[in-house]
């Protein structure tokens, strides 16, 4: 991508996805959706690696009350945070080694790669027999969970504008389906069954990845091989007219881009407002959707419904919002990528941050005033966090991951787009970890009111400081950085 606007025809040459494209209008194509199909089903495929670490995420809400009721494994409650927390501090790891790997091997090798520690992690976890096996197996799944960010690079690689923001946001719906299926399946199996599930998936989605191409942008960018690249794009456009446009802006202009230029720790790289400009803004609101709370529920639902259900007695209610809260997730997932193709970036935050902000504010409150109460019902502290749920789903849970894949330049964004998230990881980490404290000392609705805060000022910060990316060229947003 360019620096400036005189580079801007170089960068150009190298995001053939951005080309429009077979209806002709003032000289250039329009994609349409059956044009797409190919796109769609690549990258559909390559969404599947995500779904263990959705899975990843929430097993922790099944495994620690399982482990507290069979005492098949006994453990504390120091033990259970790491458990739960020790998957958010290993992600890091894995999201810097696979910015480093999907610059080097390409992108369809690291997602392949990131399947096989995971399928171990698996294995470690089914045949566990101490807590210390349990947390290696937890270490390795984040670790491998870190590795799904490839995901996210090779879809906005290999999609049209037209289609990006929509095939984008089905990250968050194989997450969420990886959610969903083990709240389903925590349902009706112990833990160690779910694990050897899980690890069929694995398998399932590495031979599944042999069917897609790699990506013309990583074959142009690294490898300078515009033969390969050619074929990828011949696979992704089966149109003739349509693949021929799209091969000719990608080979047109001689490639003269330094991809070694990048200098990790070189503080004048971040001088240039492209590149320090995004980062700002993204760290921002990775730091703003962590201490939203969105992924603590994912974390500790079972222990979250306790909470709210008081002394009602019994796991059936705990485990049946546990599959609601799965479906809700799901099928938000579902309808934020449908409208992704049409609503913008902004206006989902938007949505998402004054819905989570209402309903946690009632929901806190509610528990406040009803404290000690003969006619508290939990229920409705629990419908406003499903919704809370559903808004968060909507926006912060969903939309600063794919903006890696939008606001950052194409040669930094396997790199410096794999350490925002790590560093997102590990904001994770933290929340994760301090929370069972903080669920003690100052109680849930404190919390929730808390959340309420912070999205608060995530509005206010979307408003003030984020572009809209929604059809928009990767010159228009670097553009828009410059200017």
């Amino acid at each position: 991508m360019n620096i400036d606007q005189g580079n801007s025809l170089k960068y150009e040459s190298i995001s053939f996805i951005e080309s429009t494209s077979v209806t002709e209008s003032r000289g250039q194509l329009t994609v349409q959706w059956k044009d797409s199909f190919r796109q769609i089903i690549a990258s559909c495929i390559a969404h599947c690696i995500v779904i263990p670490a959705g899975a990843n995420m929430a097993f922790s809400a099944i495994l620690l009350p399982q482990l507290r009721a069979s005492k098949d494994i006994p453990i504390t409650n120091s033990e259970a945070s790491w458990i739960a927390s020790l998957v958010t501090i290993s992600m890091p790891l894995g999201s810097i080694l696979g910015g480093v790997l999907m610059d080097k091997f390409g992108r369809k090798k690291t997602c392949m790669i990131t399947t096989i520690p995971f399928a171990i992690a698996w294995i470690v976890l089914a045949t566990a027999s101490n807590v210390t096996v349990i947390y290696l197996g937890r270490t390795l799944a984040g670790i491998s969970s870190g590795l799904t960010t490839v995901c996210l690079v090779y879809v906005s690689e290999i999609t049209h504008p037209n289609f990006r923001a929509m095939l984008l946001s089905l990250n968050s719906v194989y997450v969420s389906f990886g959610i969903l299926l083990i709240c389903v399946l925590g349902y009706f199996m112990t833990w160690r069954m779910v694990c050897y599930a899980l690890f069929f998936i694995e398998l399932v989605v590495f031979l599944f990845l042999f069917l897609v191409p790699e990506s013309p942008h990583w074959f142009i960018t690294f490898r300078h091989n515009r033969e390969a690249a050619g074929s990828s794009l011949r696979w992704l456009y089966r149109n003739a007219k349509i693949y021929s446009d799209e091969n000719r802006r990608l080979t047109s202009v001689p490639n003269t881009e330094n991809t070694d230029q990048f200098k990790f720790f070189d503080i004048n790289t971040y001088r240039t407002p492209v590149i320090y400009k995004p980062l700002v803004i993204l760290t921002v609101i990775f730091v703003i959707q962590q201490l939203t709370g969105a992924y603590v529920i994912i974390f500790y639902a079972i222990d979250i419904f306790k909470q709210i259900f008081g002394n009602i007695e019994g796991e059936k209610e705990e485990y049946l919002a546990l599959v609601f809260f799965g479906i809700i997730r799901f099928v938000t997932a579902l309808i934020g990528a449908a409208v992704s193709k049409r609503v913008g970036r902004r206006y989902l935050l938007f949505i998402s941050g004054a819905g989570m902000c209402i309903t946690t504010f009632i929901g806190g409150m509610y528990m406040y005033a009803k404290e000690g109460q003969p006619d508290y019902n939990g229920y409705i502290s629990l419908v406003c966090v499903l919704i809370y749920v559903f808004f968060g789903t909507l926006g912060y849970l969903v939309i600063p991951w794919t903006l890696i894949g939008e606001l950052l330049p194409v040669k930094v964004r396997g790199k410096l787009g794999s350490l925002l998230i790590g560093l997102a990881y590990i904001y994770m980490f933290g929340i994760v970890k301090i929370f069972p404290t903080l669920l003690s000392f100052i109680g849930f609705k404190w919390i929730l009111c808390g959340f309420s805060a912070v999205n608060l000022v995530g509005i206010g910060f979307v408003y003030k400081y984020l572009p809209e990316t929604l059809g928009k060229r990767f010159s228009e947003i670097e553009q828009f950085f410059t200017n």
